[in-house]
């Protein structure tokens, strides 16, 4: 049924609201170590983001049998996690930023999340959940569906960092 479709959108897009919080938890765990915005983050943002698309794959499965719909959904997770994580960029972590700031923060960063998330959606299956459970191995495909999403995010991390401390970026 249509509604389905509907619940699995404003699922995965809340799932993209909740990750934010799991992330968060899981990052301040970590002890903010030095590798953490270059390993660390990428890996838990990257499953935690989707966590929407993992409900929906088990309640909903049916529009998941889609796997262009389950990376689109994970995308939309990925937008929902971006712009809340801009968010607070913007009001709380960077001061007195530049006026150029607040346009870039709620693109570029945007547009990394969404991206990941969605390479990352392109191995949500129910081989995923099956691995989750216990019931078998991590399918090889979205294993490295996966990894491409963490690369891609942690190449974002590694660039961003690189340049604001070689000074074309200034915030």
């Amino acid at each position: 049924p249509a509604y389905q479709y509907v619940l699995a959108l404003l699922v995965a897009l809340l799932g993209g609201a909740l990750g934010i919080v799991g992330a968060l938890i899981q990052e301040i765990r970590t002890g903010g170590l030095l590798l953490l915005p270059f390993v660390g983050a990428p890996i838990i943002e990257e499953a935690l983001k989707p966590v929407g698309v993992y409900i929906s794959l088990v309640r909903w499965p049916r529009p998941l049998s889609s796997q262009l719909f389950t990376a689109l959904l994970a995308a939309g997770a990925g937008v929902v996690f971006g712009v809340i994580e801009s968010a607070m960029y913007v009001a709380f972590y960077v001061g007195d930023h530049p006026d150029w700031y607040v346009a870039f923060r709620f693109s570029v960063p945007v547009a990394v999340h969404a991206t990941a998330s969605y390479i990352v959606g392109l191995g949500v299956n129910r081989g995923v959940l099956d691995w989750m459970q216990g019931r078998g191995p991590l399918p090889k495909d979205s294993r490295n569906y996966f990894i491409g999403g963490v690369l891609l995010h942690a190449l974002y991390n590694l660039t961003a960092f690189s340049l604001v401390l070689a000074g074309p970026l200034d915030f």
